[in-house]
């Protein structure tokens, strides 16, 4: 993962870097001690019925594997970087430049450039979207980190428990890293509760009720936490929106701002995420579809962008591009559900 200033790997730079895997130690070092405290204290020395027992452990570790396996697929899960196309060349740059004091002159230089580009994205001036750090023209949806140091790919945000950014490489790993965590924490507290209160009433003896005992009510808070922030991705992914375009709506070129924009119905936008084959929804492999570069949009956005894209092929995920197709309103029902009088109302 790039930080800022990794050229000049000195001893700051990676003390910087050992300090951010601290939020990860954390967390691992807590699903550590709940497989000791559940597997050892709980199932082994304190459940005496041997069949609940096997099933404790047995569903135990399926909902751990899981878990396990997406939250380590959301870390290691290398960012989607933009390809180097959408960089601009050496002396668009200096001319960019030279003309700082006029933002017409620079947005000029980006617009000539940028017509080669598949985007339909503009800043809230009207201008192109570009990162001077990277000088590159940013693509839809895409944007830069300061933590990682790049822009990235359908940027959703960067989280320190992951030391990673969540962007379209990893968005359903750690969408699934979030349900899954909510389900190990439901299994553990769910099953732990009969000696939890066990515990309270003085039935429970030996040091082991405090691994129970503590046990339960970090899943209970854990999973509180998990539930509000599942819900809350459960609901970007159905509208389409990262975390950053739910706080400040994409601007579309000749529409204006629009939160619904990439909005192409639910099905079809958990097919974005998620894939298009039922039996890897809820696996932790890459199946989501698309390069993060381009994106299906509303048939109204189809007009913004600087060139047809009616050629484009599907992808799953292997680099190439995934269509922004013309969305029948009427027959395919990909509108949200909005009618007519209020987009006009929204757009007034």
């Amino acid at each position: 993962m790039a930080l800022p200033g990794s050229d000049n790997k000195g001893p700051c730079y990676w003390c910087f870097r050992a300090l951010k895997w601290i939020p990860v130690l954390f967390i691992v070092t807590i699903v550590v001690w709940s497989y000791y405290a559940y597997v050892i204290q709980l199932c082994l020395l304190t459940v005496e019925d041997i069949p609940r027992k096997v099933l404790y452990l047995i569903f135990y570790h399926v909902f751990f594997f899981t878990f396990c396996w997406s939250y380590w697929q959301t870390i290691f899960t290398e960012i989607g970087r933009v390809p180097t196309k959408y960089k601009i060349p050496e002396a668009d740059y200096e001319a960019y430049l030279n003309h700082n004091d006029s933002f017409e002159t620079q947005n000029t230089i980006l617009e000539t450039f940028a017509r080669r580009l598949p985007i339909t994205n503009i800043t809230v001036s009207g201008g192109v979207r570009f990162c001077e750090k990277c000088r590159i023209v940013k693509p839809d949806r895409a944007h830069h980190c300061s933590v990682c140091g790049v822009c990235v790919l359908k940027m959703d945000h960067h989280c320190p428990w992951i030391n990673n950014c969540v962007s379209f490489t990893n968005y359903k790993f750690f969408v699934l890293f979030l349900g899954y965590a909510l389900l190990y924490c439901a299994y553990v507290s769910l099953t732990s509760l009969p000696y939890f209160i066990s515990f309270w009433r003085g039935d429970l003896q030996g040091m082991g009720r405090f691994h129970i005992l503590f046990l339960f009510f970090v899943a209970i808070m854990f999973g509180v936490s998990l539930l509000s922030l599942f819900g809350y991705h459960c609901y970007l992914v159905c509208e389409n929106r990262t975390t950053l375009e739910a706080f400040r709506p994409p601007n579309f070129r000749d529409i204006g701002t629009d939160k619904y924009g990439f909005h192409v119905g639910r099905y079809r936008n958990f097919q974005e995420v998620f894939g298009d084959d039922p039996k890897t929804w809820f696996l932790p492999l890459s199946t989501s579809l698309g390069d993060g570069i381009e994106y299906p949009v509303h048939s109204r956005h189809q007009q913004g962008s600087y060139h047809s894209m009616d050629n484009t092929q599907n992808s799953v995920g292997d680099g190439l591009t995934f269509p922004q197709r013309q969305m029948d309103e009427d027959q395919e029902g990909l509108l949200h559900e909005q009618s007519y009088e209020d987009e006009c109302h929204y757009y007034a």
